[in-house]
């Protein structure tokens, strides 16, 4: 079994975990998840279940809904019916923030970096949910502000180094290659210290071999920190080599679940997305 197995087992008549993750409460656990906006219905039925150190997958054709499935876990749209449980919590009515502080986090299809601040300062944004500092502290500068800022800085930089981006630490946001954004914004989701982090499209714009080092990356993230990652991404490369479960959607409606095995081979999701057998086999 090579250092990446990704040998899963069944936990329930839908779900599969990691070996590694059997016993463990899920981090996060959707049901019959759906959401109408006016009379179009966006998103129905969607139902899965994410062990706490898996790397999962969410595809489907332009329009299918994925996008809007992010916005649900993360608190920017509220469900018109169904339930999110993460970490055991019932998520209905929380805000974006306080659904962060929960534990999830994410990155966006567009980047949303600040891009007149330092990248040392985006990966700090990241921590708004964690700083201890009043704000009398912080007006006054006392010196528990210099503490918990001298804190700040040390675990940013050290993500940044993780990332392999200390040396741009002090450059501008908007200044920075499309590729160094994409890991910028993941470094900023990680600095809010998650139990999960949903990458919408992670590998857009990427080059083959920045696409490579992400595939390396993700795998880094989830071993280091022992964190759950939940994926959007057209690259069906990247897509079938680093998850290890895979949700299909389209029309806002699961058509298929199952291993990157499975999934290469459905019927559905052949006519539905990935086009024909031979070129998903290619």
């Amino acid at each position: 079994m090579n250092e990446y197995s990704r040998k899963m087992i069944k936990v329930s008549t839908t779900n599969l975990f990691r070996e590694q993750d059997a016993g463990k409460p899920p981090v996060l656990d959707v049901r019959n998840l759906g959401i109408d906006f006016g009379g179009l219905t966006a998103v129905d039925g969607f139902e899965m279940t994410i062990g706490p150190t898996e790397i999962s997958g969410l595809i489907g054709p332009n329009g299918a809904g994925k996008t809007t499935i992010f916005n649900l876990l993360t608190s920017v749209y509220q469900p018109t019916r169904g339930s999110i449980l993460l970490q055991g919590i019932d998520t209905k009515g929380m805000t974006t923030s306080k659904v962060n502080k929960l534990g999830i986090a994410r990155t966006f299809q567009n980047i949303r970096l600040f891009n007149d601040m330092t990248a040392l300062d985006n990966v700090k944004v990241g921590m708004h949910n964690q700083i201890k500092c009043s704000f009398l502290a912080s007006l006054l500068h006392l010196p528990s502000y210099y503490k918990s800022e001298k804190k700040a800085n040390e675990k940013a930089m050290e993500l940044l180094d993780f990332m392999g981006l200390a040396d741009i630490a002090d450059q501008k946001a908007g200044s920075l290659p499309y590729g160094v954004q994409r890991r910028l914004e993941i470094c900023r989701a990680l600095a809010s210290n998650p139990a999960i982090i949903l990458l919408d499209e992670p590998a857009a714009g990427m080059n083959p071999s920045e696409t490579a080092e992400l595939m390396h990356q993700i795998r880094r993230i989830r071993d280091t920190f022992q964190i759950a990652i939940f994926l959007i991404e057209h690259d069906m490369n990247l897509v079938m080599n680093v998850c290890e479960g895979i949700v299909v959607v389209n029309y806002g409606k699961i058509i298929a679940k199952g291993t990157p095995e499975e999934i290469k081979s459905d019927p559905a999701v052949i006519e539905a997305y990935l086009g024909r057998k031979n070129e998903v086999d290619a």
